[in-house]
């Protein structure tokens, strides 16, 4: 079988898996956010942490309940980093650098898990396990708590109750991620991955010599860094690494992992509404929009520009030989179509226009599927706009499941899809006027230009995922891609939950002839080709200096 023959059939073998599990995952989801029983283990939790999960919030309390929780920590995780060096299990690392254990905290918090140091050099065991994993289960649980809440307010109305942040945290932690995380990673542990707490010891080489090679729980790690859309690589080389990654199989899984959540929200979407046709609809067009990436990347990849490329099949530099042009290829456009960053070959290495895909995934704002909730979140925040547009064509007030989308309702969305293209081109331009970042740079011209707006897309977007080439582990990048990561996760919460609270609060609009059906093809066609132009519209002058310029020179 040819190389472009094997990644059709690992494509196909994908979306045959993530089908499979679609209903049966999607609908559990939707019983696990309605219930109104508790387990006695989220008792025991509600108890430690003083909650009672039968009280109803509004959207600022919800609010306040999502700020108040990832405030403690982003304290707790760089309190952790900074004192690593009297904890034990460090590995004889020293305490992290306070702008870099800043970066790290406002990183895994909000479900970035941007990484300017190398994992393997720089944090022991009980930072990973205490501190980094911690986080990559709860910060999902956060984004899919926010999700649910928005569904919520197009489910309910004449209210402007949202439910329980704590609840909704809880549950999403302990009935989802952790065991469905705890399969994965005894999966992946079958397959080859590490799995211990040793210490550093020297191993021998082929070719003579040694390498100092320290353990770790790795496979529980990398199970939830995939399933939480969080991207953080135990070691410098991620995904590409073998003792995360041992086999094509795992590689295969591990994107399964990365999509499978956040797709099948959107079947809970549907149950929790009333309507599985609704989330059919934001299904075909996350599907459309990833399979569309993905071919365009493999189409990138795979084409033969040279004696050398031919020889190898594809662009291979960059790519990890195990997987080849074509698992590398889904792998690049799934991670950064999601907030996951996680890479299994270095995206810096893809053709220029391979490496724009990657870009102009995040750029869309990471909705097909997205993240962990956030996602949906956004999915839904587009859908509005797309309703808004459609009504303005046919001069009527636009609905969308039974929702007047008024005045207030389109400010919001508005805020919400304005917020990272201003932190991303802001950023990015401060970056590149001021005279010492620069010298981060290791490639002037389009790529070095890419370097930058890459970095500040993925911490914007919270993605995680970097072009190899940028040395980000600075003051100004620790700090400024820092502060982009918190403001790029939880302004945009804010105006979701808001306009969670202001639907909620609506009278249900019957439906009448004049009504969109948003349940049909052709909204989904609408949504693709709103997602399409507004970030198109947004973003295309930077793509047109970095990506695009190297990939038509």
């Amino acid at each position: 079988m040819g190389p472009v023959l094997a990644g059709v059939a690992q494509l196909l073998a994908l979306m045959a898996a993530l089908a499979l599990v679609y209903v049966p995952l999607g609908t559990y989801m939707a019983r696990v956010y309605s219930s109104d029983r508790h387990w006695r283990v989220e008792r025991w939790i509600y108890k430690g942490i003083g909650a009672n999960p039968d009280a109803e919030m509004r959207w600022a309390a919800y609010l306040r309940g999502v700020l108040a929780f990832s405030a403690a920590g982003v304290l707790f995780l760089y309190l952790l980093q900074r004192l690593q060096g009297s904890l034990p299990g460090s590995l004889g690392f020293s305490s992290i650098e306070p702008a870099q254990a800043f970066n790290t905290a406002a990183s895994f918090v909000t479900n970035t898990n941007w990484q300017s140091y190398s994992g393997e050099q720089a944090m022991g065991h009980v930072v990973q396990t205490s501190g980094l994993a911690v986080q990559n289960f709860v910060s999902a649980a956060v984004g899919m708590a926010v999700a649910v809440a928005l569904v919520r307010g197009f489910a309910r109305s004449r209210t402007g109750e949202l439910g329980n942040f704590w609840a909704d945290l809880v549950r999403g932690t302990v009935r989802v991620l952790v065991p469905v995380a705890a399969v994965a990673a005894v999966v992946l542990v079958a397959c080859g991955a590490l799995q211990n707490f040793s210490g550093i010891h020297e191993v021998g080489q082929f070719m003579g010599g040694s390498q100092a090679w320290n353990g770790g729980a790795v496979a529980s790690q990398e199970a939830i860094k995939e399933l939480g859309t969080n991207g953080g690589g135990y070691f410098n080389a991620n995904s590409a690494h073998p003792f995360e990654n041992p086999t094509p199989f795992t590689n295969l899984f591990e994107i399964f992992l990365i999509l499978v959540i956040p797709l099948s929200l959107t079947r809970t979407f549907g149950v929790m509404v009333g309507s599985v046709k609704q989330g059919y609809a934001i299904l075909a067009t996350m599907v459309t929009i990833w399979a569309g990436f993905t071919a365009l990347m493999m189409w990138t990849e795979f084409a033969h520009h040279g004696p050398a490329l031919q020889a190898a099949g594809g662009a291979m530099e960059g790519k990890e030989a195990r997987f080849g042009v074509g698992a590398s290829s889904i792998f690049a456009v799934s991670t950064t179509l999601t907030s996951t960053g996680a890479v299994d070959s270095f995206h810096s290495s893809f053709t220029g226009l391979g490496g724009g895909i990657t870009m102009l995934g995040m750029m869309l704002g990471e909705i097909a599927p997205g993240g962990v909730g956030s996602g949906l979140y956004g999915m839904l925040i587009m859908a509005i706009i797309a309703v808004f547009i459609a009504g303005l064509m046919v001069g009527r007030t636009p609905e969308y499941l039974g929702k007047k989308i008024g005045s207030r309702e389109i400010k919001l969305a508005a805020c919400y899809i304005l917020i990272t293209p201003a932190l991303v081109l802001v950023f990015t331009s401060a970056s590149l006027a001021l005279p010492t970042p620069p010298h981060s740079m290791l490639n002037s011209g389009a790529h070095g230009f890419s370097e930058v707006l890459y970095a500040f897309t993925s911490a914007s977007n919270n993605n995680g995922s970097a072009f190899a080439g940028l040395n980000a582990n600075t003051d100004w990048f620790n700090t400024t891609t820092g502060l982009a990561m918190l403001l790029g996760r939880f302004l945009p919460m804010i105006f979701v939950l808001a306009l969670a609270g202001s639907l909620a609060g609506q009278r249900p609009v019957p439906a009448t002839a004049g009504t969109l059906r948003t349940e049909k093809p052709l909204f989904s066609g609408l949504l693709v080709g709103a997602i399409l132009i507004v970030t198109g519209l947004t973003y295309f002058p930077a793509l047109a200096l970095g990506p695009l310029a190297e990939g038509l020179a």
